[in-house]
Formats: C-alpha cells, sequence, structure tokens
C-alpha cells in the first residue's frame, strides 16, 4: 500500500513539473512577439545586442520560437525537453550573470533549470 501511495505522490510531482516547465516556456516564448508581461529585450546583455546582425526585437521573435519549441518538447517527452530546457535556462542565467545584471532573474532561472533538470531524471525513472 505504502509503494502505490509512493508512485502516486511520485507521478503527481512529475505531472506538475511537466506541465509547469511545459507551458511557462510556451507563454514566455509567445510574450516575446508581444511584450506584454514586460520587455524582454531589456534582459539582453549589451555586448550580445552589439554583435547582433539584426534587431535586438528580431532576435527575441528567434528566442520566443526556441522557447515555444522548447515547452512543448517538455510536454511530448520531458526526458529530452527537462535537458533543453535546463540547458537554456541556464544559458540565459549565465548571460545575465555575465553582465551582472537582473541577477535576481539569474537566480530564479537557475532554480528552473534545476527543476527542468530534475524533470528530466525523473521521466527517465518513470519511463523504465
Amino acid at each position: 500500500m505504502e509503494t502505490i501511495s509512493l508512485q502516486r505522490g511520485i507521478k503527481a510531482i512529475f505531472s506538475l513539473l511537466r506541465i509547469t516547465l511545459g507551458i511557462v516556456p510556451i507563454v514566455a516564448g509567445f510574450d516575446k512577439f508581444t511584450n506584454i508581461l514586460t520587455n524582454w529585450e531589456q534582459y539582453l546583455n549589451p555586448v550580445l545586442v552589439q554583435i547582433l546582425p539584426f534587431s535586438a526585437h528580431t532576435f527575441m521573435m528567434v528566442v520566443g520560437v526556441i522557447e515555444i519549441i522548447a515547452g512543448i518538447l517538455v510536454l511530448r517527452r520531458p526526458a529530452i525537453g527537462g535537458y533543453a530546457v535546463a540547458a537554456w535556462l541556464t544559458a540565459i542565467a549565465l548571460s545575465l550573470l555575465a553582465s551582472f545584471s537582473f541577477v535576481d532573474v539569474a537566480v530564479r532561472d537557475l532554480v528552473m533549470a534545476i527543476s527542468a533538470f530534475s524533470l528530466a531524471k525523473m521521466a527517465k525513472l518513470i519511463e523504465n
């Protein structure tokens, strides 16, 4: 009986992580096109903006597409998508830390990256 309860609990936690880490990147990705939640360009490292071959706005739309794809991947294939989102969030956090701006957001993104990594690990366990 305890094993069944533990399995249900783990599957509930897994589902919560999968849904959260799938929907949040999709919403953030779509918002890169509208800037309703925030002006996403403010988070770009100024050095990166200077070397871009196109506008910061165009770059953020590309980022938005990548985030939407990553979110869908988490929902459909969490073992792969979890690692992809973890790597993506870590890259964003490192970019923010490199410019020493929005350090609070960088820390939040690292926490979310750990959650995404945990999701991928859990997916491997659940699949086996």
